[in-house]
Parts: structure tokens; C-alpha cells; sequence
């Protein structure tokens, strides 16, 4: 752990522990990748305004989210197949966050059920939800959700339908995996990862399976979930889950102006200004590109979270000075579980949180909630809309 400084050591170890259709779940998107790369590549354009001379005692990187105070403006953000990367990987990641002092959140395709993660943490955490067509199903998971004492529901609307993401498709990927001879090949190189495996019996959707009708197993989830994303998805609906919710709601996956006026009108707690990781829309504007003019599209009307290419302190640092209130985390922690485990999740946020509060003393700030665009030098043309 000594030798550990930035979350790319922690992304090394965990490509060489992972097997290689886990990493390439996490570590790619859609077609060409073009905006997957963009949501990386962006962030580097900016530059920090370095100022001298100032107070830098008394610094403090806390603040809330929703109502709820955090240690630093950050949420990890919803990862499917988190069990996958590691055993008991969500019940890990989300107890590591719980320690840490901010909000774990838990996708619908998750292996560990909400049940799980409830019975071994303290504090709540968020769920979120996938709309699926079979009614039965949905009232039924939030109500899960509910009686598990989530404090909010972030509830995705960029995955109506799949992007294609060729390296899945190549490496067949599914959970648990199917052993064919590459699948086996490359298990015989992670051990480790193995007899993890071996240790636990939640290496299904813990969500679905048992849960949808006629699920029961990995064959049946597949043809199930194949025929289950709402493609009628619309705004009267996410207001019937709305109201069967009654709680925190948080729209993900807000990447035009006028669709984020919709969900600030529509009374969303918060919005996620997202592209799905570039795992969605491929070509789509890279998430911090987008943040400025969603940020003044909705004023103070809901809260603004960034979500995609969020890898530092620095990262969180561009894009609470863009006007987000808060980051939200999904790559950058899942290393550090694949790496080792709730240690290394609670590693990344600590490596995180140390680079947000060095940069931000350093732009001559103590406090993040002070933070501007006056801190941040832009590219010419950075803010220009696309015609």
C-alpha cells in the first residue's frame, strides 16, 4: 500500500488480478471509443490557476450531497458486475464508502443483492434503478429498495437500448464466467481472483435472479434481461417511479441543456450530467464538456453532479469549478477493488480526497465549496456549443 500514489497504480494492479473480460467490461465503451477517450482527454485540457501567498490552514474538503454530509463531494457511482471484479464486491466497495463518508451507489445489475448490502453496512446507501417492461418487477425492487432504507434513487435514463461494446461481445462476457478454453486460459493466470470466487455464493445478479419472473439461472437472466429495458421510457413514466418511490430522486445520464431543463421543471433532487462512461452514445460530447451549459441551464434549481472521466482530486477539483455540487466515481474505485479489495477502495477515495485537497490549497481555496471558475484556466473555445 506504501507505494501506492495514484489511482493508475491502483488500475496496473488491477488488470494483472482481474480476469481479462472483467477489465474489459470496465475498461472500455462503445464502438470507437471516441467518447470514452473524450471524457479522459477533456479533463486534461484544463488547466489550474496557481496562486501564492494565501492562507492555506483550515482546509476542509467536506460538504453534502442531498442533504447528507459528506467527507469530500463524491459519490461512487453505480458499476454492474461489481461482484465480478472482486467477491462480495459491492457489500466491499459500499462498506468502504460508508467508512470514508460518502454515498455507495447500487446498480440494478449488481451481484450482491440490495438485501446484502443492507445486512452488512450501517448507513444508507442509493440505489439504481434500471426501468425494465415487466411492471411486477419494477414496483417490486423499489419497494426492496425501500424497505432496505435507501436514501435516494438514481434512476438512469441513457439505457433504453445497449450500446455495442465490442470487447464484451468478443470475450462473451457473463456472470459468472462461461468457461471456454480462452475464458479458461486466462483464469488459470488469476488464482487469486479464483479462490476468492470459490469463497462466496454470490456470483449471480442478485437482484434478478430469484426475483423476475422465470429467472432462475444465468441462461434465463440473459434471454430475460435481453427482452426487459423499456424502450417506451418517457417523461409520464419516470413520474409513476416516481411517485412509487416517494423519496430522494436522482435523474442519470443528463447530457443536453433541454432534457436537463426538463428534469430541473420535472422536480428531480439531482441531476447526473453523464454519458454512461462512453459506454452509451458513442460520438456523444464528453461529460465535462457538457457540465457548463447544464449548470447554467438549471441554475439552483436542482443539484448538478458530474459522472464519466472522473480518474482524481483533480478531476472533482475541474468539475465542482465548472459548477457541479458534487463528482461521481465509477472506474477510479472499481481499480481499487480489483486491486485489493474494500482496502483498495478505501485507498482511491483517500488518494482522491488527498490530490482535491492539495490542488485546491494550492489554487490558493480551503474550503471546495469556495471553488470557481476563477481557479480554472479554459482552452479558447472549451465552452463553444457544437453547431
Amino acid at each position: 500500500m506504501a507505494v501506492i500514489t495514484c489511482i493508475e497504480d491502483l488500475k496496473r494492479l488491477y488488470r494483472r488480478r482481474v480476469p481479462k473480460m472483467f477489465y474489459d467490461y470496465t475498461e472500455s465503451g462503445s464502438y470507437s471509443e471516441q467518447t470514452f477517450r473524450d471524457n479522459c482527454s477533456d479533463f486534461a485540457q484544463i488547466r489550474l490557476r496557481q496562486k501564492v501567498a494565501v492562507d492555506m490552514s483550515g482546509r476542509s474538503t467536506a460538504d453534502t450531497l442531498l442533504g447528507q454530509p459528506v467527507a469530500m463531494p463524491l459519490a461512487l457511482s453505480p458499476v454492474g458486475l461489481t461482484g465480478m471484479q472482486c467477491a462480495d464486491g459491492e457489500i466491499k466497495a459500499a462498506r468502504a464508502a460508508e467508512a470514508f463518508g460518502v454515498p455507495y451507489t447500487l446498480s440494478t445489475m449488481s451481484i450482491c443483492s440490495i438485501e446484502d448490502v443492507a445486512a452488512h453496512t450501517r448507513q444508507p446507501f442509493w440505489f439504481q434503478l434500471y426501468v425494465m417492461r415487466d411492471q411486477d418487477f419494477l414496483a417490486a425492487i423499489i419497494e426492496r429498495a425501500k424497505r432496505a432504507g435507501c436514501s435516494a434513487l438514481v434512476l438512469t435514463l441513457d439505457l433504453q437500448i445497449l450500446g455495442q461494446r465490442h470487447k464484451d461481445l468478443k470475450n462473451g462476457l457473463s456472470a459468472p464466467p462461461k468457461l471456454t478454453l480462452p475464458t479458461l486460459a486466462n483464469l488459470a493466470t488469476k488464482w487469486g481472483w479464483g479462490l476468492q470466487m470459490l469463497g462466496t455464493k454470490r456470483r449471480h445478479f442478485g437482484n434478478i435472479v430469484g426475483h423476475a419472473k422465470g429467472v432462475t439461472d444465468a441462461s434465463s437472466l440473459m434471454s430475460w434481461t435481453a427482452e426487459q429495458f423499456d424502450l417506451k421510457l418517457d417523461w409520464d413514466k419516470i413520474r409513476r417511479i416516481r411517485d412509487m418511490w416517494g423519496g430522494k430522486l436522482i435523474l442519470k445520464g443528463i447530457l443536453d441543456e433541454e432534457d436537463a431543463r426538463k428534469a430541473a421543471d420535472f422536480g428531480a433532487d439531482a441531476i447526473v450530467v453523464s454519458n454512461h462512461g462512453g459506454r452509451q452514445l458513442d460520438g456523444a460530447l464528453s461529460s465535462i464538456r457538457m457540465l457548463p451549459a447544464i449548470v447554467a441551464a438549471v441554475g439552483h434549481q436542482t443539484e448538478v453532479y458530474l459522472d464519466s472521466g472522473i480518474r482524481s482530486g483533480q478531476d472533482i477539483l475541474k468539475a465542482l469549478a465548472l459548477g457541479a455540487k458534487g463528482a461521481m466515481a465509477g472506474r477510479a474505485y472499481i481499480y481499487g477493488l480489483g486491486a485489493m479489495g474494500q482496502a483498495g477502495v478505501s485507498k482511491a477515495l483517500e488518494l482522491m480526497q488527498r490530490e482535491l485537497d492539495v490542488s485546491m490549497a494550492l489554487c490558493g481555496e480551503r474550503q471546495v465549496t469556495e471553488l470557481g471558475r476563477h481557479n480554472l484556466l479554459l482552452p479558447k473555445g472549451f465552452l463553444d456549443s457544437y453547431q
